[in-house]
């Protein structure tokens, strides 16, 4: 078994490799190939030159296909069996929120643009009655095939549903139906679903195995780094934290210091070294934090890795009321990223999270 430490040492060497080729670590696209295209021959009478009409008319149906799609975030199961997100290119409707979910049926119109490795959560033929959101709360009705899933997919049904749905401005909790009727229970392991509604604060990839005592803990959602192939992206999971640590952004850091549980096939961009120097302050929704220098990826270019920093505004921008992360290393600003661009401005949270590319 691979430890951790062996695992983020490999994904360091990887990770400077793309820094050495350019490559952009927060973008999560992958290099690609240029199919063969069909060649063809001019006369030496005929011109390539585009004229004025079509090029308004080239760049009318580029703006019409833009506006024709919308980027959606759709909680899937990764191969690892972790509940993890894509954000795809989606035809735009009405009804975002019913389209997200329609999305997430297996063998349905999502099949074709899944990522390898990853799979669509409900049941096939599952059909989305409607989603309604009323006073922050989005109440989606599904039908009967709905209930048709293997037992040990439940819970990720649930966490995939709440994330997905809770991604829209306006929605802050879910409420499932079957058939209109309001379901209290799972309809196959009886999984409690709490009458006030479904939020992200019960979690997703709950991780307890290392927690002696659940009763003195608290929990917190911290993003780590998975890698299919050459595509590496971030996996929300929840941690338990000592009701001792009372600073939640603390909290927060240090459970990504900590990083996954030993046989986890997730790794954490942080080395076990690392240390805030001082309790992080937070102010006008920024958060500002002063590690010591083992949070560097190079010393002499005062660099901070694309993955690490990704995971640490993922993981904080998650908590009510932050919206963005300034970073320093031994009180000092004069930091770089993986792409050797200035830290000079706060991190905010980017708006496509394992985008692949379009």
């Amino acid at each position: 078994m691979i430890s951790n430490r062996t695992k983020l040492i490999i994904l360091s060497l990887l990770t400077f490799s793309l820094i050495l080729s350019g490559c952009s670590l927060t973008s999560g696209e992958k290099k690609k190939i240029d199919p063969p295209q069909d060649v063809s021959y001019l006369k030496e009478d005929e011109s390539t030159t585009i004229t004025e009409e079509e090029d308004k008319a080239l760049q009318a149906d580029n703006q019409s296909e833009k506006e024709a799609a919308v980027m959606t975030e759709l909680f899937l199961i990764d191969k690892n069996d972790f509940v993890a997100s894509k954000t795809m290119m989606l035809p735009n409707t009405e009804s975002v929120a019913k389209q997200a979910l329609q999305y997430l049926v297996s063998e349905g119109p999502v099949e074709s643009m899944l990522p390898n490795g990853f799979r669509a959560v409900l049941p096939p033929d599952t059909m989305i009655h409607g989603v309604n959101i009323e006073d922050g709360k989005a109440i989606a009705d599904f039908s009967s095939e709905f209930k048709n899933y293997q037992a040990e997919d439940e819970e990720k049904i649930v966490q995939a549903v709440t994330w997905t749905l809770t991604q829209f401005d306006g929605v802050d909790s879910v409420e499932m139906r079957m058939n209109g009727e309001t379901l209290t229970e799972m309809p196959v392991n009886g999984t409690v679903l709490a009458s006030t509604g479904l939020t992200r604060n019960q979690g997703i990839n709950i991780e307890t195995e290392a927690v002696a005592d659940i009763t003195n803990t608290h929990p917190v959602i911290v993003y780590f780094i998975a890698q299919n192939d050459d595509d590496y992206y971030y996996v929300p999971v929840t941690k338990r934290a000592s009701n001792t640590e009372t600073d939640r952004v603390t909290a927060a850091v240090n459970q990504l210091i900590a990083g996954p549980g030993y046989e986890s096939e997730l790794v954490s961009g942080f080395l076990p070294d690392v240390k805030l120097l001082e309790t992080p302050k937070l102010e006008n929704g920024q958060v500002t934090l002063n590690f010591n220098d083992a949070v560097l990826g190079s010393y002499e270019k005062k660099m901070i890795s694309n993955h690490l920093l990704q995971s640490l505004v993922l993981t904080l921008t998650e908590q009510q009321g932050i919206e963005s992360v300034a970073v320093k290393v031994d009180g000092s600003t004069e930091l770089v990223s993986g792409d050797g661009e200035p830290l000079t401005e706060p991190v905010t949270r980017p708006t496509k999270i394992n985008a692949d590319r379009f």
